[in-house]
This record gives structure tokens, sequence and C-alpha cells, in this order.
């Protein structure tokens, strides 16, 4: 006869817990909440938005809306999981625990790639920024966008080195930043709504209906920019990476996910539609923050200019997360022998530096990308990591329906914060993602060519796993010896509980 667990099996928890030895718990309640809150408030939004206009018009708003819906099934998936066991290698983790060291070894390597190709966005996105402020002084506008991009790359380089403290209350204020400024443009822009706009042009709905509608160019065009916006929700997955290094987080992670929906409500889909009902969306180009693009269009003196510093300390705050999340993530596949012994590599204060020193490696490679191509390298890396968020994503509902199919048969109890969506929502997030990325595949050239550079990380992956398969098995049977004397060496856990259990 088959019992139920009272919870977890300790012993089996504890080897999973053993990957986040050395990291120092210095993130309290308030930088976890604010990091949730301006975690995903960066390029894809204040700056990825304006090409997207250009191509989808007002709908985009309709596009932010559904990419954000999913954005909160995954979180509400990866919450649970977090109250479960929290664990700085978040889902990559948890790809080992329920399916095993190579879908980890995947899951893992591909989240690094898309947070590494994030941070070439963002110091891109940066030196965009930067340089816009040419108009007001000649040696700016003579600096070349790599220079300018090399060295955000490593003054951000600079503070993560230091502590997980200073992060976090660095983030904390590049959030609040965020957050104070997008309520300042949507309560200014619900003005002209109300008052109309200076220049006396037409505002509202029917700005909408006289610039083509909602679809302007067409369903198809808008629909393939929705790589662009599920670019734009990457990090909303951060507070599953900070919780390795957050106090009392079975407490604080709920509350801070709770706090998403509203946000994507208003943050992004209020922004979006805001802009679309005060100015012509044929107004909004790809290398000006359409935000900037409205503040202008007010011609108060230097409006303008102040909110591209804000813009531009979102996207240092998107760098600053990057490198955070690629360093912890990189130090926990490490510790499992998924990655090289150089990203394990723990400085005296607790920061898992080798990790970050990789990413910055790849930052330099994208600040070489801003020489040859500077005119499309926000593009390209905004593709490639948009295809690497997808990819968290089936990874997080996917080992959250397993986990839910393990709960029913008796081997765990799920928590009292648990997804509403259940396993339903695991998997239609499952095939939105196949919807998106087959729309990615027609997006040519940069999203055809960055689905194919994508596949392509097979065979390098394949290599990758063989050459460190022995390493990686090793350390695997070291921990069941640790943790789970009574276990066969290389048994799934999960199938050791049931046979002990039946």
């Amino acid at each position: 006869m088959t019992h139920t667990t009272s919870g977890p099996h300790e012993s089996e928890r504890a080897m999973f817990d053993a990957e986040d030895n050395g990291l120092q718990q210095g993130m309290g309640k308030r930088q976890l909440q604010m990091i949730a809150i301006g975690s995903a408030i960066g390029t894809g939004l204040l700056l990825g938005s304006g090409s997207r206009l250009q191509q989808a018009g007002p709908s985009l708003a309709i596009l932010y809306l559904i990419c954000g819906f999913f954005g909160y099934i995954i979180l509400r998936a990866l919450g649970e999981l977090i109250v479960y066991r929290p664990s700085s290698g978040s889902f990559v983790s948890y790809a080992r625990e329920f399916y095993g060291e190579k879908a980890a070894f995947v899951t893992g390597w591909l989240y690094w790639g898309n947070w590494a190709m994030t941070l070439v966005a963002d110091a891109t996105a940066v030196a965009i920024y930067i340089k816009w402020f040419g108009q007001y002084t000649t040696w700016l506008d003579h600096t070349p966008q790599w220079l300018l991009a090399l060295v955000v790359v490593g003054a951000i380089f600079f503070f993560n080195m230091l502590s997980v403290a200073i992060f976090g209350q660095l983030e904390y204020w590049f959030s609040m930043i965020k957050v104070v400024a997008l309520v300042i443009f949507m309560l200014i822009a619900i003005g002209v709504l109300i008052l109309g706009h200076p220049s006396g042009d037409p505002t509202g709905f029917s700005l909408i209906s006289s610039s083509g509608g909602w679809l302007p160019n067409g369903a198809l065009p808008a629909l393939i920019v929705i790589q662009g916006v599920v670019f734009a929700y990457a990090g909303i997955e951060l507070v599953g990476t900070t919780s390795g290094e957050t106090k009392d987080v079975r407490k604080h992670i709920p509350s801070a996910i709770n706090s998403v929906l509203f946000r994507i409500v208003v943050f992004y889909f209020g922004s979006i539609l805001l802009l679309t009902l005060v100015l012509p969306y044929t107004l909004y180009k790809s290398e000006t923050s359409p935000f900037v693009v409205f503040f202008e269009s007010l011609g108060i003196p230097y409006a303008a200019a102040i909110f591209q510093l804000v813009v531009i300390t979102a996207a240092i705050s998107s760098l600053n997360a990057g490198l955070y999340s690629t360093g912890r993530i990189m130090y926990n596949m490490s510790q499992a022998g998924s990655g090289p012994k150089f990203g394990a590599r723990m400085s005296a204060s607790g920061v898992p530096y080798g990790g970050i020193v990789m990413a910055v490696i790849v930052a330099l490679a994208g600040v070489f990308l801003n020489y040859y191509v500077p005119e499309m390298a926000f593009e390209i890396v905004l593709n490639l990591a948009a295809l690497g968020t997808l990819a968290s994503w089936v990874a997080i509902v996917m080992a959250h329906q397993k986990f839910v199919r393990l709960a029913k048969r008796g081997h765990f109890t799920r928590p009292d914060y648990r997804s509403p969506f259940g396993v339903v929502g695991d998997w239609a997030t499952v095939v939105f993602v196949g919807v998106v990325l087959a729309l990615t595949a027609i997006d040519y050239p940069i999203g055809s060519y960055s689905l194919l550079a994508t596949i392509a990380l097979i065979p390098v992956f394949a290599c990758m796993w063989f050459a460190w398969r022995d390493r990686i098995n090793a350390i695997a049977e070291e921990r069941k010896r640790t943790h789970l004397p009574s276990f066969r060496f290389g048994a799934d856990p999960h199938e050791e509980l049931r046979l002990k259990d039946g």
C-alpha cells in the first residue's frame, strides 16, 4: 500500500540545497520587492518598443498584454517551486531535480546565453541612449558607440564584484527611478489626453482610427514582432535567481510575485496604449525611446533630456541584473559540473565572480558587434536573447508540471502558495512558445538567422556534454552518496521514492 509523504524528502532536498553553499543571504524584503517590480522594465520596453510600434502599430499594446499573461503564468509556477525549495540556480536547479543532469545542462547554458546576449543588448542600448546627447555636445557626438558600450560594461562589472548587498541597493534605486519615471509619464500622458496636446494635434482613440486602426500594417507584421515583446519580459524570472540570497524567502517571494499582474497591466499595456493615444504610431522610430519622442513633442525644455537619463538608468539597471543573474546561474552549473570549474570561483565577500567574468567576456564580444554593425547590434542580440527567454519559460513550466504530477502521486506536499493555473497553464505556455518560434522563423532575415543560430548550438552543447559528462556524473554521485545514502547511484531520486513508498 502506498503512503503519502508529509513533504519533500529531506535528505533529497539537502542534496539540491548544497548547490547554494557559499552564497550570502544579503537581500532583504525591500530590495526583493523593488527588483521584482523593476527587473523587467528595461531596454525591451523603453527602447525596443519604438521599432515595434513602427511595425505593429497600436496592436502592440495587445501583444504586451498577451505575453504578459503568459509571463504571469510562468512566474506563478516558478513561485510555487521557489517556496518548495529556494535556489539561486532557479529553474536550472529544478530542471536538474525533476529531469536530470542533461536537462539542467541545456537549460542552464541557454539561460546563461540569454542573459549574456541581454548584456550585449543593454550595453548597446546605453551607448545609443548616451549618443542621443550628441545633439548637445560635439565631443559626445564623435565618440564611437563601441567605446561607450565598453565603458558601461566595465563600470557595472566593478559594482557586481563588490557584494550582493551592494547589488541589492543599486538595483533597488535603479528600479525605483524606472517605476517613478513611468508613473510620471503616465500621469502626463493622461493629462494630455484630457487637456489636449500642446501642438493642437488630435489625441485619444480617434487618433488610432485616423492612423490606420489597430493593425495599420496588417496582422502578420504585428504578430512577427512578438519575439521583441517577449524580450521585454526578460528578467521577470529574476526573483528565482535571487531566492538563494534572500532572507525569509518563503514569506517575501509570494508577495513579490503577486504584484506582477498589476505591474503588467499598468506599466506594459498601459504605457504602450498611452503612447498610441497621444501621438501617431508613425512618429516612433527604432533608435529613439518612444517615451523620449513623446516628451520631445511636448516642447517642454529639457523634459526629453531628463527622461533620456531615466532610460539610461533603466538600461544600466537591466545590465546590472544581467551580470548578477549570469554569475549565479553559472556558479550553480559549475557546482554541478555543467560549467567550467572557473565558474564556481567565489570571492571572500560571497560573490561568484567566475560566472560574472565569463559573462563580461561575452559582453566584450558584443562591444565588437557595436564596432562592426552598430546600426543592427541591438536588434540582432534582442532576437537571440528572446529565444533564450522562451527556453527558460519552457523549462519553468515543465519543471512545475512534473512537480505537480509527483505531488499527486504522494512524493511531495505542494506548498500553500501554488500556481492557480496548474498543469493546464503549463501546457498552454508550451503551445504559446511554439507559436512564437514559428513567427520568429518567418521574420526574415534577423529572426530567421537568430533561430538558425540557436539551433546550431545543439551540436555545440552535445560536444560540451560529452566533454564534461564524467565530471557531471561524478559530482552527482558524490552528492547522492553524501545526502542520499540509501539510494542506488545513478537512479532517479523520485523513482527511488516511489519504490520506497510502494
